[in-house]
């Protein structure tokens, strides 16, 4: 089974091509900020990003024709996890999207190159994913309801592989899958339900290497009526421009981690800091299993770090064993998912948010 992958990041669009499960190529077209400095609107980017698309495939001999076509979700409605076949009712909700993101590109280009060849097109856990219990949507303000917006690919990708290689169904398990990269999630995976999850991308939880997380609601009030900052400058800050960002002038975690571990100042304090509010998430998540843990999972980037991983297991090894699965391979999880789906293996879902019913 020939498989088509599309991955679109701020700046890149990363390809592949799968055989069945078997990566066969794979190919990073990279966007400079000048070349992306012409699009008002990131919707705007598409054509562009189609034609260098089609140009990648034909420099590297790759005939389109494909089995199926599979995409990097985007910012839908609030919508289960699974495997989504691209359709309509997608398509307007991701053209229309409220947040404007690059992944809202990945199911637009993959319709594109699927109706070419006459080929289903899907995406699969989009970082919308909502299967959060009523507890923990409620904030205290009703105005102000929990969404649910975290790394629900790549996380679900790495329990259901955990799950696999300890011969249990991941339906039957019980775990909080600690994402750890730009932005950093933590979720509670109830019997292969996502129950209680932090919104990871200008929400709350713990702050990350460019994002703020939960701040002190009172003084941000105070910040937001200064008149310091205009409501851009503001978002930025919680996503962009906070976390390691703000107190250190950088999101390198690797040279970060290279001056802590020397016991440098202030970049031990900071990046301790950090890895104590995530601990905390996780210690939130155990209450959210009533306990019941089978194991705490440590997946991205920063989770390749041994201090990180160190310190962090300090604090939360007494909740339930520590398991590291490091980086992140979001091309692989969803071949897998494209896969599932062609072979019956995974049921193919529709797109029905609750304005479309």
């Amino acid at each position: 089974m020939k498989i088509l992958v599309i991955n679109p990041g701020s700046t890149s669009t990363k390809l592949a091509i799968y055989d069945g499960t078997t990566q066969k190529w794979c190919h990073t077209i990279r966007h400079s900020v000048e070349e992306l400095s012409h699009f008002a609107h990131i919707n705007d980017q598409l054509p562009y990003r189609t034609a260098l698309m089609h140009k990648a495939l034909s420099e590297a001999g790759i005939p389109v024709e494909f089995d199926a076509v599979i995409a990097r979700g985007g910012l839908l409605q609030p919508t289960p996890g699974g495997v989504y076949e691209i359709d309509s009712n997608m398509i307007h909700d991701l053209i229309h999207a409220p947040m404007e993101h690059a992944c809202n590109l990945g199911a637009l280009m993959a319709h594109d190159i699927a109706s070419e060849c006459h080929v289903p097109s899907f995406i699969a856990d989009p970082e919308v994913v909502d299967e959060l219990m009523p507890e923990a949507r409620m904030s205290g303000l009703p105005q102000l309801p929990r969404h649910s917006v975290f790394h629900a690919l790549n996380t679900k990708a790495v329990a259901r592989h955990y799950a696999h290689s300890i011969h249990k169904p991941y339906e039957s398990l019980n775990l909080i899958m600690v994402h750890l990269g730009g932005g950093i999630s933590v979720g509670a995976h109830r019997k292969g339900k996502v129950i209680d999850v932090n919104n990871a991308l200008d929400g709350d939880g713990p702050f990350s290497p460019e994002r703020a997380g939960t701040v002190p609601a009172g003084q941000l009030v105070d910040l937001c009526f200064s008149g310091e900052y205009t409501h851009k400058q503001l978002k930025r800050l919680l996503n962009g421009k906070g976390g390691l960002t703000a107190h250190l002038g950088t999101n390198d975690v690797e040279m970060i981690t290279s001056r802590a571990q020397a016991g440098e100042e202030p970049y031990k304090s900071v990046l301790d800091s950090m890895l104590y509010t995530v601990a905390k998430e996780v210690g939130a998540r155990s209450v959210a299993l009533r306990g019941q843990v089978d194991a705490i999972i440590l997946t991205g980037g920063i989770a390749h770090s041994q201090y990180c991983v160190e310190k962090l297991s300090e604090w939360i090894s007494h909740i339930a064993p520590i398991v590291v699965r490091a980086g992140e391979d979001e091309l692989k999880s969803l071949a897998l998912n494209a896969y599932g789906a062609l072979t019956g293996q995974l049921p193919i879902c529709h797109y029905a948010p609750d304005h479309l019913l």
